[in-house]
């Protein structure tokens, strides 16, 4: 059986970013917490933390850690009926992608947030390969654009997000001058996010074209339409973070009949508590259209 105590420490640990912050936060002395988490190790026969350069958690420490976050979640749930447990800010480690969370993840979230007293740990992933955080036990819940579950947990449909590819006009007048063509995308450099981006390829398969392209690799979604903006690529970029553009004109469309819808899931373990359960209404309440 685990002992929550040396759980506790690691994840002291991982937040605080070091063994003599977190046996402030835990009343002990650095020594002591140092201990608990060897002790942790010890039990388990593997490390749970990289100590060097950096402290980060080896994939089996962020198992116990999401673990370790889903009691707390289902211990809150006890707080009406034993009021005198401890209840301290729950916090959900959550996978999801870049472009949700520039456009209306914010002010979905909100309410919930500020009523609960929730804390968000949220990891930044692809919308192709979120589901696999989820997986491996390394994310409490995700979006993605998986629609199938994973056994042990639901799946919720919340809509789709729309993507336009986009430039300047001064680099559709360079590049794109007759519309998109196979010679075109053969020059144009174009903006991916990262690695696992695959809007992009999606966007040249339904054009018909399937060789080669030269692209930035921009993994940030606002220097995205940052370098779009100042006429250093094109990329495939979501109608509700760029709307406004659009209509001023700062950015148009390579290939207006062109679009990518993606469709977007919130998976999350059965039994992660009350707290996500009300996280997942609030997400029905406000699914995108």
């Amino acid at each position: 059986m685990l002992d929550y105590k040396l759980l506790k420490a690691l994840a002291t640990v991982v937040e605080c970013g070091g063994f003599e912050r977190a046996g402030d936060v835990l009343g002990l002395s650095q020594s002591a917490v140092s201990q608990r988490v060897k002790a942790l190790e010890v039990r388990l026969g593997q490390p749970v933390l990289v100590r060097h350069p950096h402290l980060t958690p080896t994939p089996a420490g962020q198992r116990l850690l999401t673990h370790y976050q889903q009691v707390q979640l289902l211990e809150r749930d006890l707080r009406g009926s034993l009021p005198t447990l401890d209840d301290p800010a729950p916090r959900l480690r959550i996978a999801i992608n870049a472009d949700s969370i520039v456009t209306w993840w914010a002010e979905a979230i909100a309410d919930i947030c500020q009523a609960e007293g929730l804390l968000m740990d949220l990891v930044i992933e692809d919308q192709d390969v979120g589901l696999k955080r989820l997986r491996d036990g390394d994310v409490a819940a995700c979006l993605c654009a998986t629609p199938q579950p994973i056994a042990g947990a639901r799946c919720l449909a919340l809509g789709e997000m729309h993507y336009h590819p986009l430039a300047s006009p001064t680099y559709v007048a360079r590049y794109f001058p007759n519309g998109p063509s196979h010679d075109a995308f053969q020059q144009a450099p174009a903006i991916v996010y990262g690695p696992h981006d695959q809007l992009q390829h999606q966007f040249l398969a339904q054009c018909g074209y399937h060789g080669h392209f030269p692209y930035h690799l921009c993994p940030s979604s606002e220097g995205f339409i940052r370098l779009a903006s100042a006429g250093i690529g094109y990329g495939m970029m979501p109608q509700l973070q760029t709307h406004a553009l659009i209509a001023s004109g700062q950015l148009v469309s390579i290939a207006p009949k062109q679009t990518l819808s993606v469709a977007l899931y919130w998976h999350y373990w059965r039994h992660s508590g009350n707290l996500v359960e009300r996280l997942t209404d609030r997400l029905t309440h406000v699914a995108l259209t």
